[in-house]
């Protein structure tokens, strides 16, 4: 398991990257005083309101309030996970992502020598592809199934030939490299003792991980025995419940950003890519994980699955919208795309074109609209006995669900097709949860509490905070002690955001940024970010923020007077406590 990126790595690769670089090559930015601008990645707009900062290494929308750094820009823009982004930056920048283990036992693996082994196969494969001299077999055989040079070159394909050790022999040089090869999924031990290749006489397909490595191979037989598809077995790098083919592909290109189609075959990806349908993706001989789901949501709000229309199709259907169920919140929308029987992705968009496949696709059912459907086809709707027993069934579906606005109405769906109020349905369905109209009012008042102005939040602390993420400088001599003991909202940040510029000085602000990323109260940091503050050379941030805290003790000092006299007016004070109280008069 990978270990822990150590935060001061994340420090010291934020101030070797340009965030200015890293956006510009995504977004184009235009010169506007010491900062960048351009209009907002993230929302419509035509005036440009997204400013990006190379001094501060952060970017802020005045118009839909996006914030963050540039590894906050890659989650959001590419839809990267956290470690993603880092790796991604890491890459760009020429570093090697370290990692912590907590257990010295069991120290962090390098998977280097995997990852170029598996990278010399995909190279090996398609070499092969080319000049093999029954190659010529795997070329018909793609020309048949109507795939150009050109699409099988985006993706990759190769082949590998007949024969027992072709593989082993051009990448094994000792013992070492076998074992090596045995634990990429490239080759298989015999009961002799002798390693054989995994992949033989097969079309390969790469399949590539979120950072653009090979991580394994699918192969599709050309004749003979042995399964239709081979997939690479489970590896430290490769997981097929958490890896999709053709993901890399659509995430790069972007062309998932609308909707993305879920295929169960390679071959079908591939050939819906050159019918010009790039937003296709294959489970790996899987059902859809959660982790899958998470991926895609990562890129889209729209997921749509296509499954063959037989009863098989229909079963795999149920699986994904078991899976999917925990994944459904308001404006995430899944569909499920059922073709006609006998049709799979591949021979349909082949027998009649991209626009009928894309009508069919349009016409998906939506995933409530198949699970009553569904239910209400194990059941007699016409007796109260079958609509009780369709509640019963749906049930368990409809507590994975989160709470929110998606669930309520389809209770209310349900409660439709069962004959009862929405109330009634969910009392039956033993629901304790809030309302989402009891959520949403209870995040209201969070949100009220947490304005600037509202009580309990002086301003004074937000103003302190303000200074030291635009002016880390300024903090390296405060006198952070001065918020010992201190109760007020959001000392305790300020307090952590002193020591940690006191403890590393060279942090920067897009360093304290992602220093306190998960922190419960840091996530409000980026809003704070960006504060209007001078910039003048009169203006000293250092003094400004002693200030802050000398006003902080001074007002510490008087909650404790105040605190001491009504205890002393209650039950008394102790002698240490009365001296305390002489002191601070």
């Amino acid at each position: 398991m990978a270990g822990r990126i150590p935060p001061e790595f994340i420090d010291q690769l934020l101030s070797r990257i340009d965030i200015v670089d890293i956006i510009d090559k995504r977004v184009p930015l235009k010169k506007a005083g010491k900062d960048f601008q351009a209009c907002c990645p993230f929302h419509s707009e035509k005036t440009p309101s997204f400013t990006v900062s190379p001094q501060k290494q952060f970017y802020h929308c005045f118009g839909c309030g996006a914030h963050g750094t540039a590894i906050g820009f890659l989650m959001d823009y590419d839809h990267m996970g956290f470690v993603e982004a880092i790796e991604e930056l890491a890459q760009d920048a020429g570093l090697e992502v370290p990692r912590e283990d907590g257990d010295s036992s069991h120290p962090h693996q390098d998977f280097s020598r995997l990852y170029a082994l598996l990278d010399q196969a995909n190279q090996f494969f398609q070499q092969q592809l080319r000049q093999h001299p029954q190659a010529s077999r795997a070329v018909d055989y793609l020309k048949r199934r109507g795939l150009s040079g050109e699409i099988a070159r985006d993706f990759g394909i190769g082949y590998a030939p007949p024969g027992w050790d072709n593989l082993c022999s051009h990448l094994a040089r000792e013992d070492s490299d076998i074992k090596a090869l045995q634990a990429a999924g490239l080759v298989s031990i015999g009961d002799s003792g002798k390693p054989y290749d995994r992949f033989r006489d097969r079309i390969m397909f790469p399949i590539i991980d979120a950072r653009g490595r090979v991580a394994g191979f699918g192969g599709r037989i050309l004749d003979g025995e042995g399964p239709k598809y081979l997939n690479s077995p489970e590896t430290a790098v490769f997981h097929k419940g958490e890896i999709l083919y053709g993901l890399y592909n659509v995430r790069r290109s972007h062309a998932g950003k609308q909707q993305i189609l879920v295929v169960e075959g390679y071959m079908d990806a591939v050939a819906l890519a050159r019918h010009g349908i790039d937003f296709a993706v294959a489970t790996l001989g899987t059902a859809t994980t959660s982790e899958h789901l998470n991926r895609l949501f990562r890129l889209t709000e729209n997921v749509c699955f296509a499954f063959d229309g037989d009863r098989a199709g229909r079963k795999a259907a149920w699986r994904a919208l078991e899976n999917a169920l925990p994944q459904i919140r308001e404006g995430r929308q899944i569909r499920f795309m059922f073709l006609p029987e006998g049709h799979d992705p591949d021979s349909y968009v082949n027998e009649f074109g991209t626009d009928a496949f894309l009508e069919a696709l349009g016409q998906g059912i939506a995933l409530s609209e198949f699970l009553i459907e569904e239910l209400s086809s194990q059941v007699d709707m016409s007796t109260v006995d079958g609509r009780a027993r369709l509640a019963e069934l749906a049930r368990p579906l409809v507590a994975k669900i989160p709470q929110g606005v998606y669930r309520d109405l389809l209770i209310d769906s349900l409660a439709e097709e069962v004959g009862l109020t929405s109330a009634k349905l969910e009392k039956m369905l033993g629901n304790a949860a809030p309302t989402s109209a009891g959520v949403a009012a209870a995040r209201g008042q969070r949100r009220a509490a947490e304005r600037p102005g509202a009580k309990g939040q002086p301003s004074v602390v937000r103003h302190a905070i303000s200074l030291v993420l635009n002016y880390p400088d300024a903090a390296r001599k405060a006198a952070v002690e001065k918020l010992a003991g201190m109760s007020r909202k959001g000392a305790d940040l300020l307090q952590a955001l002193i020591e940690t510029v006191q403890a590393e000085p060279n942090i920067t602000t897009a360093g304290l940024l992602e220093r306190f990323r998960h922190d419960e109260q840091g996530r409000h940091l980026g809003k704070l970010a960006m504060t209007g503050l001078p910039d003048d050379e009169e203006f000293d941030p250092a003094a400004e923020l002693a200030e802050c805290l000398d006003q902080l003790a001074q007002a510490g000092r008087r909650e404790r007077v105040d605190f001491l006299i009504e205890k002393q007016r209650v039950s008394g004070l102790s002698e240490d406590e009365r001296a305390e109280l002489r002191q601070l008069h």
